[in-house]
C-alpha cells in the first residue's frame, strides 16, 4: 500500500499545472512535466501549517493544481476498456464523475507522503508536427534508496492544445492497465452500475 501511495505522489509531481497550460497552450509536455512539480509542490509546501489543522485542504489542492489537468474522462473509458462499448450515456457520466471523485481523494491521501525527491527530467526533444501523444521519461533520486525511472504518457487534447497526463508506467507496470484489470473483473462480476456506487462511496 505505501508503494502505491509513493508511486501516486510520484505521478502527481508531474501532472500538468493547469494555470500553465491557460497562459501557454502550445507548452510542450517536456516543460510540463518540468513546470508542475514546482507548482504544485511550492502551494504544498505554503500551506504546511495549515494542512496540519485541516488536511481535508489536500483536497482542494488536488482540484485546484491537478485535476483541471488530467485527461480523467479519457483515463475512465481506458480503464472501462472492452466494457465501455456496452455502457450507455448516463452510465458513462456517473462512471466518468465517480472515477474523477475517486482520483481527488486517492492523489490527496497519496501526497500526504511527499518528501523532498529530487527529480531528473528528460530534456527537451523536438515532437513531429501534429503528434498527438508522447511519453516522457523522468528519473527520482531518493536519498538512500534506489532511483526510480518513471515514464508519463501524455496526450494532447485537438480542441484546447493542452497536454495532459493519463498515464505513468513504472518498472514496465502500467497504473491504468493495473487498475484496469481490476475494474474488469468487478464489473464482470458485479456489473458496471455496483462498481460505479462502490468507486464513489470511497471516502478515503
Amino acid at each position: 500500500m505505501k508503494k502505491l501511495l509513493m508511486l501516486l505522489v510520484l505521478f502527481t509531481i508531474f501532472v500538468q499545472n493547469s494555470m500553465a497550460a491557460e497562459a501557454t497552450p502550445s507548452v510542450s509536455p517536456y516543460q510540463v512535466i518540468a513546470v508542475t512539480g514546482n507548482n504544485l509542490f511550492t502551494k504544498i509546501a505554503s500551506n504546511q501549517d495549515a494542512l496540519k489543522k485541516f488536511p481535508d485542504l489536500m483536497r482542494d489542492i488536488v482540484e485546484e493544481e491537478l485535476m483541471p489537468s488530467i485527461d480523467y474522462q479519457y483515463a475512465a473509458f481506458k480503464i472501462l476498456g472492452k466494457h465501455l462499448r456496452q455502457t450507455t450515456s448516463e452510465q458513462r457520466i456517473k462512471f466518468i464523475t465517480a472515477m474523477r471523485a475517486y482520483l481527488v481523494r486517492t492523489y490527496a491521501n497519496a501526497l500526504t507522503q511527499y518528501s523532498n525527491q529530487k527529480v531528473l527530467f528528460e530534456p527537451e526533444s523536438q515532437l513531429r508536427a501534429n503528434v498527438k501523444s508522447a511519453s516522457v521519461d523522468v528519473k527520482i533520486i531518493d536519498t538512500g534508496k534506489p532511483d526510480i525511472n518513471i515514464t508519463f504518457q501524455m496526450r494532447k487534447d485537438t480542441k484546447s492544445q493542452e497536454w495532459k497526463a493519463y498515464d505513468m508506467i513504472v518498472e514496465g507496470i502500467s497504473l491504468i492497465s493495473s487498475k484496469q484489470s481490476e475494474i474488469n473483473r468487478k464489473i464482470s462480476d458485479l456489473g458496471l452500475d455496483q462498481v460505479t456506487l462502490e468507486l464513489a462511496s470511497i471516502t478515503s
